[in-house]
């Protein structure tokens, strides 16, 4: 018998997280799109819960849409190279540690406002965890769809567009994010704390849903980012942020999601509540191509390499038996 399946026991709770990382979400999009045509499914009907953090979390909010992961994955080719414009060097550097930041928001912002139109966040078919940070209030946010079972009354009026920017207002290269409609408060990329937010996602469910009537297991698909994990050769001790530029924010994002895989798969064995979980991994990177998968890099040349790596991984993914568990089974959660 399949491990999985000997773990589940009763009516499982299922949960979708994706990892925060910029134009890499392609990444994980050419996986979904993968999943989703190999099972002639939307991923949405097949997971109670969606939680995804920046980048991971715009996917989060589209597929909770039921809007296709081919076609979240063609909004990343065509809205990415205007989303992060190429520039030079010294431009960029410039701008993000004197000026403004290194981008603007407003081509993300129109890019989201095309493929979310005025939906609110009370229209979702999934429950969701999309996470962010209050500079406002100094404190960790989660954006969830109101449930009944938590008596919230708070997010369901939000705009999807309001969240995404939210969530993926990554510091010194896009504006903070802030919700007119909400007096003012300023937010920015939920990747700060939470980049892979399985965590997030499981405390959702011990909290509201596991155990209970309804649900009695926790089942979580992870899926990562594009990491980069060769290591760098010896570095001069001390460097400013001239030195480190981007690798500060993707330092901290990377530790932070692998923390969050490493003490998922060493504590879901030692729950009371039965809990399955699965990762599907970054593909590994040689540091001859790194400069081919940056957080903001969206020329042609990247994106197709991005798109190389999730097609080879969802390769993978489509032949791993743990992870076909997942779509053998519908979710359990009704929205509306």
């Amino acid at each position: 018998m399949d491990q999985a399946a000997e773990k589940s026991t009763g009516t499982p709770f299922k949960i979708l997280s994706i990892d925060g990382g910029g134009i890499k979400g392609l990444y994980a999009s050419t996986i979904l799109a993968q999943l989703e045509e190999k099972f002639q499914c939307r991923i949405s009907d097949h997971f109670d819960l969606l939680a995804g953090t920046s980048t991971g979390g715009l996917i989060a909010l589209a597929l909770s849409l039921r809007i296709p992961a081919a076609q979240i994955s063609e909004f990343y080719r065509k809205e990415g190279p205007k989303i992060f414009p190429r520039q030079y060097k010294f431009v960029a550097l410039m701008k993000q540690t004197l000026l403004r930041g290194k981008f603007s928001d407003k081509h993300l912002r129109s890019a989201l406002e095309r493929i979310f139109d005025n939906k609110l966040i009370g229209e979702s078919n999934n429950l969701l965890c999309i996470p962010s940070y209050s500079v406002t209030h100094a404190d960790n946010v989660v954006f969830r769809f109101d449930h009944k079972e938590g008596d919230l009354n708070r997010d369901n009026k939000r705009s999807y567009v309001d969240v995404a920017l939210a969530t993926s207002a990554a510091p010194t290269y896009f504006p903070l994010a802030e919700m007119s409609a909400f007096n003012n408060e300023q937010y920015i990329d939920g990747g700060v704390w939470a980049n892979n937010p399985t965590l997030v996602g499981l405390c959702e469910a011990l909290r509201f849903f596991v155990p209970s009537n309804s649900f009695q297991s926790i089942e979580i698909l992870s899926i990562s980012n594009i990491n980069l994990y060769e290591g760098k050769p010896k570095l001069p001790r001390f460097r400013s942020f001239r030195h480190w530029k981007s690798d500060l924010f993707q330092t901290s994002i990377t530790g932070q999601s692998s923390f969050t895989n490493f003490f998922m798969t060493h504590i879901s064995s030692s729950f009371q509540v039965p809990i399955i979980y699965e990762r599907i991994p970054s593909e590994k990177v040689s540091s001859s191509q790194e400069h081919l998968v940056q957080l903001d890099t969206a020329d042609e040349d990247c994106l197709n390499m991005i798109a190389r790596l999730g097609t080879r991984q969802g390769d993978l993914t489509l032949r791993n038996s743990a992870v076909k568990q997942f779509f053998t089974t519908k979710k359990t959660y009704q929205t509306n």
